[in-house]
């Protein structure tokens, strides 16, 4: 029997994959103490069920310690196996030493993981030179590919769309994406400058005239990128994009400037966030 188990801010998604799957849910109590420890209680009988613990790591670094004491807790209470589903997965972004000095971040984050749990399920994390998580992670590990559900809400509420992706390392998956509701698609040249500084042109783009820009990215962090090809339409002729993003971070004000500039924002259920309206839930369980 499998028992889906939510840290705060994921309670939809576990509820949402007990019933999909028709498994049980269950309840955890995490709160902090004047000091900033963490108190960690399992409210629900784990002992020979297979638990499964749901916590997006959005913003890891609060969360990491109640995350771990919750799985090595319920390993401790008879928990027949651990898993964590990540529907964003952080720290994969510091896949190398830039500078001298510097930690390789992704691969202690994923040794981390690797002692609490028996697997871990993500969605699109956003590898560069890791090219498989298991490159980083000793134990199972699961990717799911948000492209069927990207591509299922761009045709259901986009007409005559142009799918454009942000640079070169999105050029597969955005082809995927455009490929399944049979729409063209362009890329993006960028040249970054620093982490709030990004230029973008977009070669070619006059041959697509009368078509809607959809842009599409992974993670959102910044905004900048997004930001800048938006930007880049308004003194071409073209409609302001819809912009379409997997992993909606949004830091400071990223979103409200990135609206500013587009037609609409929308992001998938990865991260809970006022544009969630693209539900990746049910190929979690696929």
């Amino acid at each position: 029997m499998t028992i889906y188990i939510p840290l705060p801010g994921n309670e939809a998604m576990a509820a949402q994959l007990a019933e999909i799957t028709n498994s049980a849910l269950g309840e955890l109590e995490l709160r902090r103490f004047p000091d900033q420890e963490t108190y960690v209680r399992i409210a629900s009988d784990v002992a020979g069920k297979s638990v499964e613990l749901v916590c997006t790591l959005a913003r890891p670094d609060p969360q990491l310690p109640g995350l771990l004491f919750a799985a090595y807790t319920a390993r401790e209470l008879g928990a027949t196996s651990v898993g964590l589903i990540a529907p964003y997965l952080a720290y994969m972004r510091q896949d190398k030493r830039f500078s001298d000095g510097e930690s390789v971040s992704s691969r202690h984050f994923a040794r981390l993981l690797s002692g609490a749990f028996d697997r871990v399920v993500t969605v699109d994390p956003h590898l560069h030179r890791i090219h498989d998580l298991d490159e980083v992670f000793s134990i199972k590990t699961k990717v799911v590919h948000a492209a069927p559900a990207l591509a299922d809400w761009i045709k259901t509420h986009v007409e005559n769309p142009l799918i454009i992706g942000p640079d070169s390392e999105s050029a597969q998956w955005v082809s995927d994406v455009a490929g399944r509701i049979g729409a063209p698609h362009l890329v993006l040249s960028k040249i970054r400058h620093g982490d709030r500084n990004v230029e973008v042109t977009a070669p070619g783009l006059e041959n697509w005239t009368g078509y809607q820009p959809v842009l599409v990215d992974d993670i959102a962090s910044s905004g900048r990128t997004m930001i800048e090809a938006a930007r880049h339409f308004e003194t071409t002729g073209f409609p302001r994009p819809v912009c379409v993003v997997v992993h909606a971070l949004f830091a400071g004000d990223a979103y409200e400037a990135l609206k500013a500039v587009s037609s609409r924002v929308v992001s998938t259920n990865t991260v809970p966030h006022v544009s969630a309206d693209i539900s990746i839930t049910s190929l979690i369980v696929s």
